[in-house]
């Protein structure tokens, strides 16, 4: 074996700090494949000569060929050795999309310590629990274990959250739906941004809820048009999405977040914190709800940290008494959350497997920022290296509207989402949002992100497209 081959595998095992070394050369064997040093048909070096050279033992090389293995990567034959078997796309379609980049879904990482972790606990909530009690009615917002998980996973963000301030609740947008019916009324309105989650708008229409948008740049809401509209208008409550801002990716600056505090303290006005993306950067802003904690309504969960279909969420309220009455308005619209998945998230939790879940999202998050800084190096685009969605400014040669250039990916199939359905002053810029998460590999990402780039520098054919 030539050693000079996978020298940079001897300085990755060297510089890895907290990572496992098996998962290292799981990562370098998957790097190598997409990066072309590696073939299909490629043999590996054998398990003990591996080891010498990385200076490890035995069997952690095996386990490193194991995940290895787990992902579809390697090939092994007893007698022959392990060979390169290739990247295998797992990914299911998704109304016709071959890479679905519409839902806003966190990637899946492919890593076999953090799911055996996710499922030993899955397993031991079912074997430590009393199964009737979770199939009971329970009062709503999370009984007094699930409550001081949430206030565990809230310790790092908010000042010394109160466990009797906070509900658990069945997802964020069920916290959304009953925050609107409760503060906004047929006179007032809801002020956001320009740019808003699509979930907020189709709430806001259910409801009969005015939303009136407000000017925004790269550090959030412009402090005079805010003011000036909770002067004039009767402002029911300021939504803001601050960190990692679907579909931008923008974070609010800590000066504009003070700022936009000062307002509402100044006019009185309950903000609503959605921060549903709060938890994935490794360096996390401050919440809004540490500058105005007696106004706001601060909503995070783990549908963007851990998967989307783990509907809990977390809502710390402004005070005791408020809680109650929210956990009114949340009981009449959706009677509680579940029992069961409350009990697996607050075992995610306690045990760390949230914190390992969240880390791993984070690191496959980074790894397809770079393909797509790579692949959309020509283009325009925000983005953030620990989100896993982007905002591309369609460029000049294309004329054609943010719908057609969707309609024309979608017929590639590649879901993306034109910026009209965020728009909340019907004047949509020319974008588009493209999600790089979801049941997808890095390959189906990058293949995906190769359509794209086509699609920006051929775009002649976009008007051939019909909607």
């Amino acid at each position: 074996m030539k050693h000079n081959q996978y020298q940079h595998w001897i300085n990755a095992i060297s510089e890895a700090d907290k990572n496992p070394a098996y998962l290292v050369i799981a990562d370098l064997i998957e790097a190598d494949i997409e990066s072309g040093k590696l073939q299909v048909r490629n043999r590996l070096p054998p398990l003990r000569e591996l080891a010498g050279m990385l200076m490890l033992d035995y069997t952690t090389v095996a386990r490193g060929y194991k995940e290895a293995k787990s992902r579809g990567l390697v090939d092994s034959r007893p007698g022959s050795g392990t060979f390169v078997k290739g990247k295998t796309n797992s990914m299911r379609p998704n109304r016709n999309s071959n890479f679905e980049m519409t839902m806003n879904l966190p990637p899946e990482p492919r890593s076999a310590a953090v799911l055996e972790k996710i499922t030993a606990g899955f397993h031991q909530v079912l074997e430590k629990s009393d199964i009737y009690s979770m199939f009971r009615y329970q009062d709503f917002g999370g009984t007094a274990i699930d409550k001081e998980a949430g206030v565990e996973l809230l310790s790092p963000l908010l000042h010394n959250p109160d466990r009797d301030r906070l509900l658990v609740c069945p997802g964020i947008h069920s916290a959304l739906v009953a925050l609107l019916s409760l503060l906004a009324d047929d006179s007032a309105t809801i002020c956001v941004e320009s740019l808003v989650y699509p979930g907020l708008k189709a709430i806001a229409a259910q409801l009969g809820v005015t939303l009136t948008a407000i000017e925004s740049d790269s550090s959030g809401p412009l402090i005079r048009p805010l003011e000036n509209l909770c002067k004039t208008q009767k402002v029911a409550a300021i939504y803001l999405n601050p960190t990692l801002q679907n579909p931008t990716t923008q974070t609010f600056s800590r000066v504009r977040r003070e700022a936009i505090a000062d307002v509402a303290l100044r006019y009185s006005i309950p903000i609503i914190e959605d921060d549903a993306y709060g938890l994935l950067p490794k360096n996390p802003a401050v919440p809004i709800a540490n500058l105005a904690p007696q106004l706001t309504y601060y909503i995070t969960g783990l549908s963007k940290c851990f998967g989307a279909g783990l509907r809990t969420a977390y809502l710390y309220t402004p005070g005791k008494s408020i809680a109650q009455r929210v956990a009114g308005a949340l009981r009449a619209l959706s009677v509680m959350s579940s029992p069961i998945t409350n009990a697996l998230t607050t075992g995610w939790i306690m045990d760390g497997s949230l914190q390992d879940m969240t880390s791993a999202i984070r690191r496959e998050a980074n790894a397809r920022q770079a393909l797509a800084k790579t692949y959309l190096a020509r283009s325009t685009f925000s983005a953030h290296a620990d989100g896993f969605h982007l905002w591309l400014n369609l460029p000049r040669p294309i004329t054609a509207n943010p719908s057609v250039v969707a309609a024309h990916l979608r017929s590639k199939g590649v879901g993306v989402v034109s910026s009209s359905a965020f728009c909340t002053d019907n004047n949509p810029p020319h974008a588009v949002r493209l999600c790089l998460g979801g049941p997808g590999g890095r390959q189906a990402c990058q293949e995906a992100l190769l359509l794209v780039a086509d699609m920006l520098q051929h775009p002649t054919h976009l008007s051939s497209v019909v909607l």
